[in-house]
């Protein structure tokens, strides 16, 4: 009896460390804020265009596939670059969280073993840096929707919600695939693969509605709707309340099993690395 409660008041003891973990992580605003923008200056360093270069090659990947899949879909280039141009913004925010999330724990070792900063702090760079990466990316969608003149409207208005979802799913993902791969290393060349394939599976330059009713590849794909939960508002169209719902179950779970994570194992990621 007396072991059950020394282990039960150690397991609260972890679990209020790790909440007491992630409210200094948020109220650290000012730090991960800093950090994220000066690992962005030194990556591209005495580079000329910076971040930009990102942004150029992604929009030459819109311009070359844009020309080339609508005429294999049978599609009219002004409707399908805008759809592709947002789909490919949007993927790239969720592909590099998922690949950089491996990185969260490994990539600030240094940091980790010689100041004492709450971990999460690393989580929340990892989200803000590829935010300001998707602030630059951002501007191919614009330039797209402007030379074909769409306007998708007010509903457009619902895509900032849908990156915020996408971005506590990003801190989710930072804790779940952090935290593993600190412990085994083989797990960031596995993400980076696995993520090259679910691309071909997530309608980013397909449109789901080729699928004709065979809808089981989408329905187990949670990309797919943090993923429209984005593009639809972004070409004009409101998601259905089901999309959402979906999204915030998602998100829930996806922070439930990153936050158990992060409690369990918050102690051993300095030993780890």
């Amino acid at each position: 009896m007396i072991n059950f409660l020394a282990g039960r008041d150690h397991a609260d003891s972890r679990f209020n460390r790790a909440v007491v973990d992630v409210l200094k992580g948020v109220a650290d605003v000012h730090l991960w804020f800093t950090v994220g923008w000066l690992e962005i200056k030194q990556r591209y360093r005495r580079s000329v265009i910076g971040p930009f270069w990102i942004t150029l090659s992604l929009g030459t990947m819109i311009a070359g596939m844009g020309i080339i899949y609508s005429r294999l879909f049978g599609m009219e280039t002004e409707h399908y670059i805008p759809f592709l141009s947002a789909g490919l913004v949007v993927w790239s925010l969720i592909s590099t969280l998922l690949i950089e999330g491996c990185m969260t724990f490994l990539s600030a070792e240094g940091v980790i073993k010689q100041l004492p900063a709450p971990l999460s702090v690393h989580a929340m760079r990892v989200v803000w840096r590829n935010l300001i990466i998707l602030g630059h990316n951002s501007l191919i969608y614009f330039a797209i929707m402007a030379y074909f003149h769409r306007n998708p409207g007010p509903v457009a208005l619902l895509a900032p919600f849908g990156l915020a979802l996408i971005a506590v799913n990003g801190f989710g993902v930072c804790l779940t695939l952090g935290i593993f791969s600190a412990r085994f290393r083989d797990i960031p060349p596995i993400v980076a693969n696995a993520v090259q394939v679910i691309f071909f599976m997530t309608p980013v330059f397909w449109d789901p509605q080729n699928l004709k009713g065979r809808t089981a590849v989408l329905e187990g794909n949670p990309l797919y709707y943090l993923l429209e939960l984005v593009r639809r508002p972004l070409l004009g169209e409101a998601p259905p309340l089901s999309l959402w719902l979906i999204s915030v179950a998602i998100t829930l779970a996806n922070l439930a099993v990153g936050f158990a994570l992060f409690t369990r194992f918050r102690g051993r990621i300095a030993y780890w690395l």
